[in-house]
């Protein structure tokens, strides 16, 4: 009876540090940076400066990319990915988000090994990734420090 115990315990302290890691992230993520503002703000800004710019098909090819994404998890990548494709098109002061700004901005916003399912997607589309191989190739770590400075 003990060792249930024992093991019971060792199942509760596991999923209250895995708990734990994902609520300091976010708790992270809200702390202010030098402009003042935290990543979750600068999303949500970005997010709201851009939504009357998505057209339906836009919105249905970023549903496709993110569908290998875990549901539970879902929300947040999509969130996270079209605030980084807002970013991008008021950069280059778009009117509208276009596909291949829709494309640029998933490849900055996702990590090097999502990059796998993308290309295979794009290739089902009949898309040509020739325009964005230079971003294929740097790493999500690579982009995390002066992206835009990289981008141009």
């Amino acid at each position: 009876m003990s060792v249930i115990i024992v093991i019971w315990g060792f199942f509760l302290i596991t999923l209250m540090a895995i708990g734990g890691f994902f609520m300091f992230r976010k708790f992270l993520k809200r702390l202010p940076k030098d402009d003042g503002k935290s990543i979750m703000d600068w999303e949500e800004y970005y997010m709201e400066k851009t939504r009357h710019m998505w057209k339906d098909e836009e919105k249905q090819l970023l549903e496709e990319l993110v569908s290998p994404v875990p549901e539970l998890f879902r929300d947040v990548a999509r969130h996270k990915i079209a605030s980084k494709i807002g970013e991008i098109s008021l950069k280059k002061e778009l009117d509208s988000i276009t596909q291949s700004t829709l494309i640029e901005g998933y490849i900055i916003a996702t990590p090097k090994r999502d990059h796998k399912f993308l290309i295979k997607k794009l290739h089902q589309k009949q898309i040509d990734i020739t325009p964005y191989e230079h971003l294929f190739e740097a790493s999500i770590d690579n982009y995390a420090v002066d992206w835009k400075e990289k981008y141009k």
